[in-house]
């Protein structure tokens, strides 16, 4: 790794010495070039001196949008800059989307592993999307149950014989739609009676020969949702 100078961004002070210290014995090549506890004074920093690298805690003062405002506003005028967030936010979720649509070259969790040598040589050597071991562990298990669910709503589709009308009519109904309504959808060739009749076609395939009686639209889609038939994540309406 080639010397580059960095900042560090980070208001508990015995926090930012012991990052710091992380710097000074296992990342030689790093010069902290300043630091800074509040938003305030990275910005005076910064403006004496463009680093290569900007270690940016996202909570601030008690604030946990001030490291995400940061980090947009240098990633607007700083192009250039490598951006590693830092931060104990272990359980926000949301935080960790706002600041990857902020720009951010990656995110380490203040857990586990903490800050290592590989993660900041990654966003040196200019990768995107570096994550410390919390973060991978969740964006596998994510992705895990996606792909089931998914796999499971194809099984359904074939097992249950649903076509594309089938999907869109659960599909609106789940969405508080009236047989009425789904009528006017644009594609959607069918009048009130024909999708009554579909309503109660579908019954007689997602439900046993035993358990069909007093089936409203409504058990209907709680059918349909428990079979993976639709993905509660991904109902959306079709243009009208």
């Amino acid at each position: 790794m080639r010397p580059f100078k960095v900042i560090i961004v980070e208001d508990v002070k015995l926090e930012l010495k012991g990052t710091e210290e992380i710097f000074r014995t296992e990342i030689p090549e790093a010069e902290v070039v300043g630091t800074a506890m509040n938003e305030a004074d990275f910005w005076k920093l910064i403006e004496k001196q463009v680093p290569d690298l900007l270690l940016l805690d996202l909570g601030l003062g008690g604030s946990t949008t001030i490291g995400v405002d940061i980090c947009r506003k240098v990633r607007r005028t700083y192009p250039d800059l490598r951006i590693l967030i830092f931060t104990g936010e272990v359980l926000n979720e949301r935080l960790w989307i706002d600041a990857l649509a902020a720009g951010t070259d990656g995110i380490i969790l203040k857990s586990g592993e903490l800050l290592t040598r590989n993660d900041v040589r990654q966003v040196m050597d200019g990768r995107r999307y570096v994550f410390n071991q919390p973060i991978l562990e969740k964006i596998v298990e994510r992705f895990r149950q996606a792909v089931l669910n998914d796999n499971k709503r194809q099984d359904a589709v074939i097992d249950y014989d649903i076509d594309e009308y089938d999907e869109r009519f659960l599909r609106h109904l789940a969405l508080g739609y009236t047989k009425e309504a789904i009528t006017n959808l644009k594609g959607m060739p069918f009048g009130v009676k024909s999708l009554e009749k579909r309503q109660n076609d579908l019954i007689n395939r997602l439900f046993p020969s035993d358990d069909r009686m007093g089936i409203n639209a409504t058990r209907l889609v709680v059918r349909a949702l428990e079979l993976g038939i639709l993905d509660l994540n991904k109902l959306e309406a079709d243009d009208e």
